[in-house]
C-alpha cells in the first residue's frame, strides 16, 4: 500500500546501500520526527531483550539508545563511578548532556533486569524519563523461566496500551512480527554472504548494514538492494571476481555488542590485514536467527518464546551462547576467535574462561581476549596484539580461497 507524501514510510531511497546506511543516523532522525509528528510514540530501547513487536503492535517507534560515544561519559561520570561499562556511561552521559535528539524525543524507556550497571543506571535515568522495567529470568533452563517471560511481555503489551491509549490486537501481533521476521531474514542473508571464501564485504561493512530503528521500509528495500548486489542476483549483480577481497585472515568476533560510534576494535582488527566474517554479539547474529512463530495461536507467547532463546552472558548457565559459537564456527570457517570485553564489565570478562577453553581445546582456533573501552588510548597495543596473532596464523595457514590450516596444538 502506497504511503502519504510526507508520512514515514514514504521516505525512499535513492542511493547504493553503503551510502543509504552510512546516512543511518540521518534517515532514523527524519523517520522519528515524522512519526512524532503525526503522534505517534517514540520509545527508546537499551538492550536486545526488549519485543520490538510489541511496541511496532502498539503503534510506537522502537529507537535503540545504546550510545558508542566517548565524548558524553566524563558528563555521566558526575552521576556514575568511573570504573563503570562505557556502553552504560556513554548512555547515560546522553541523558546528561541532552544530545541525543531520540532519547529526548522518548515518550518512554524500556530496560531489562540484565547486568546490575545497567540495572542501578535505569534507576537514574527514571528520575528524568518514564520507563519500564522488564524482569528478565536468571536461570536460562529452569522449566518456570520461559513461563515467567511471556507474563512480562503480557504485562508489558498492557502497559503500553495503557499508556498509549491503544488497543494491541492478535492480528497487529502478527503484523509486526512478520515485519520483524522479514528484517531478520533480510539481514541474516546479509550475514551469510560471509561464509564465502572471501566473503564479498568486510565486517565493518556488513555491521553498517543495520539501523537504530527497527522496521523502516526504505531500510529493507536497502537490505534487498544489497542482497542483489552482494550475492550476484539478477541483472545488477556484480561478477564475483569484482566482489572478492585480497586474502584475508577469518576472525570470529565474540563478546560485547558493537553499537553505533563504538567500531574503533573492529577497525583495528580488519586494519591489520583481517576479515570478520562472523559477528556473535547483539549487534550482529544473535539477535536475527530464530524468528518469531506466525502460526502460535497466542502471539505474546511466541514472543516471548523468541527472546528467551537469547544466548546473553548475564544468564546462567549460558550453554547457548558455546551452542551458538560452535555452530558459526562450522558455517564461517575462521581462522581464530576474538573475544572483545568492555571494562567492568564482569558478565563477559567471567564467561570468557569458557569461551577460551571452546576455542583452543574444542574448536582448535587460537584465542584472543581484547579488554577495552571508548577512548582510542590503547589502540597501537591492540593493534600490536592483534599483528602478532595473525603472524601465528599466517605461519600455519594458506589464505588463498578454500585452503585450510594446520591444526592448532591444544594447550598444556
Amino acid at each position: 500500500m502506497d504511503s502519504a507524501p510526507g508520512s514515514p514510510s514514504a521516505l525512499m531511497p535513492d542511493e547504493a546501500p553503503s551510502a543509504w546506511f552510512a546516512g543511518m543516523i540521518d534517515h532514523c532522525y527524519d523517520y522519528a520526527q515524522a512519526a512524532k509528528a503525526q503522534g505517534r510514540p517514540i520509545v527508546g530501547i537499551l538492550c536486545e531483550f526488549t519485543p520490538r513487536e510489541v511496541l511496532l503492535a502498539a503503534g510506537a517507534i522502537p529507537v535503540c539508545l545504546c550510545a558508542g560515544s566517548a565524548s558524553t561519559i566524563p558528563a555521566a561520570e558526575q552521576f556514575l563511578p568511573p570504573n563503570l561499562c562505557p556502553l552504560i556511561k556513554s548512555t547515560f552521559g546522553y541523558l546528561v548532556t541532552g544530545k541525543n535528539p531520540f532519547l529526548n524525543w522518548a515518550d518512554l524507556v524500556v530496560a531489562e533486569t540484565t547486568c546490575d550497571g545497567k540495572k542501578k543506571m535505569f534507576e537514574l535515568m527514571s528520575e528524568t524519563k518514564p520507563m519500564y522495567v522488564l524482569e528478565l529470568p536468571q536461570k536460562a533452563d529452569d522449566a518456570n523461566s520461559l513461563e515467567h517471560w511471556v507474563q512480562e511481555v503480557r504485562k508489558f503489551k498492557e502497559h503500553l496500551e495503557q499508556r498509549f491509549q491503544t488497543r494491541i490486537t492478535e492480528e497487529k501481533l502478527r503484523a509486526a512480527s512478520q515485519l520483524m521476521n522479514r528484517e531478520r531474514s533480510l539481514r541474516r542473508r546479509l550475514a551469510e554472504l560471509m561464509q564465502h571464501d572471501p566473503p564479498p564485504l568486510t565486517g565493518r561493512e556488513l555491521l553498517e548494514f543495520k539501523s537504530i530503528i527497527s522496521g523502516i521500509p526504505a531500510d529493507l528495500r536497502q537490505y534487498e538492494h544489497a542482497l542483489e548486489l552482494y550475492s550476484g542476483e539478477g541483472e545488477r549483480g556484480l561478477p564475483a571476481n569484482q566482489l572478492r577481497k585480497a586474502a584475508r585472515v577469518r576472525v570470529m568476533l565474540t563478546g560485547v555488542p558493537l553499537v553505533h560510534g563504538a567500531e574503533r576494535v573492529l577497525d583495528l582488527i580488519e586494519g591489520a590485514g583481517a576479515v570478520v566474517v562472523a559477528m556473535e554479539n547483539c549487534t550482529g547474529l544473535k539477535p536475527i536467527l530464530e524468528d518469531v512463530d506466525l502460526d502460535w495461536p497466542d502471539m505474546i507467547h511466541a514472543i516471548a518464546g523468541k527472546y528467551y532463546h537469547l544466548p546473553c552472558s548475564v544468564l546462567t548457565r549460558n550453554t547457548r551462547r558455546l551452542e551458538l559459537l560452535r555452530a558459526l564456527a562450522a558455517k564461517y570457517h575462521p581462522h581464530c576467535v576474538i573475544e572483545l570485553v568492555w571494562q567492568a564489565c564482569l558478565t563477559y570478562d567471567i564467561e570468557s574462561f569458557h569461551v577460551r577453553n571452546l576455542a583452543e581445546e574444542e574448536l582448535r582456533l587460537p584465542y584472543l581476549k581484547i579488554t577495552t573501552d571508548y577512548t582510542p588510548s590503547d589502540s597501537s597495543r591492540i593493534t600490536a596484539r592483534v599483528e602478532a596473532l595473525f603472524e601465528t596464523i599466517r605461519a600455519r595457514c594458506d589464505l588463498r580461497p578454500s585452503a585450510g590450516c594446520l591444526p592448532v596444538k591444544p594447550p598444556l
